[in-house]
């Protein structure tokens, strides 16, 4: 039974994971840039939901909801002020703004609001049910949900809607995309503000769960989330979704073999050897790139 709760539990944390990691994926896939300023707007989403419930009186879906739309918008300013002179630039470059907005991003927070960590209020009822033997609380379910929900809008939204489909024209080939008359600019900004939004929604999921925030709280789940998008094949929708839940249950396991101090290295070791063993990940195929 204490396997089982530790799956369910890793479960949890790893649809938090998936989250992020799909606004990695996305932008990655669409422009080949590792956007690491987007731990910080996962950051930025959780201190949203937390002053508009604790501050606005605000429930937890017009929370999540705003979350989403502010930092939808930040995305987007983020890609216009910083990213969308370097289309042309080398890939070294764009790191090193990316690294350099996270930082940016972070130090400005806690210039503006201080260094010091929040509690969320308590919003929803934590019931607990009992599953064969295992105890799920009513906000680990309530997290998958949002997960599942947000994925599969996720999803319809790239395969089914005229912007879903010139997004994975500009990813299949931005020149030609822009010969055919799609706006390859708005294209990137309307990705940018996508994956932004599922990182503002992780973030209120993550103050449900944790109750704990702070200005450097987008690090480590952030630096999580791109381990989750490379073991599920970076540029690649689902892979981003079962690399993030198998990565909150490798931790869950970790923790319950009680490694609990080396849960955050085991990331970072599974990082490691998908890019020895198998570096375009679960669900990547490897291409050659002419040069």
């Amino acid at each position: 039974m204490e396997w089982l709760q530790q799956l369910i539990n890793g479960i949890s944390l790893g649809s938090i994971y998936a989250l992020i990691a799909l606004g990695y994926t996305m932008v990655y896939g669409i422009i080949k840039l590792i956007n690491f300023a987007h731990g910080e707007v996962f950051m930025i989403g959780a201190f949203i939901g937390f002053y508009a419930i604790a501050g606005w009186g605000l429930s937890f879906f017009p929370a999540l909801l705003l979350s989403m739309a502010v930092c939808a918008v930040i995305g987007v300013v983020i890609e216009r002020i910083a990213y969308k002179r370097l289309r042309n630039a080398t890939r070294i470059a764009a790191l090193i703004t990316a690294i350099g907005v996270s930082l940016l991003i972070q130090n400005g927070v806690i210039y503006f609001r201080g260094a010091q960590p929040e509690v969320y209020p308590s919003v929803l009822q934590n019931k607990s049910f009992n599953f064969l033997g295992a105890q799920v609380s009513s906000q680990s379910i309530l997290i998958l949900l949002v997960a599942i929900v947000l994925m599969i809008i996720l999803q319809f939204i790239v395969h089914k809607t005229k912007i879903g489909k010139a997004m994975r024209a500009v990813s299949y080939d931005s020149d030609a995309a822009r010969l055919m008359g799609i706006n390859v600019d708005n294209t990137i900004s309307a990705t940018f503000a996508i994956g932004s939004s599922l990182a503002g929604a992780a973030g209120v999921v993550f103050g449900i769960y944790y109750t704990k925030i702070d200005p450097l709280m987008g690090v480590i789940p952030g630096l999580k989330a791109f381990v989750a998008a490379v073991l599920g094949g970076i540029g690649i929708i689902p892979g981003a979704m079962v690399g993030g839940l198998f990565l909150g249950v490798v931790e869950a396991i970790v923790s319950a073999l009680g490694f609990s101090l080396w849960r955050d290295a085991v990331a970072f070791v599974i990082l490691i050897l998908i890019l020895i063993f198998k570096p375009s990940g679960i669900f990547g195929k490897n291409s050659r790139e002419k040069v």
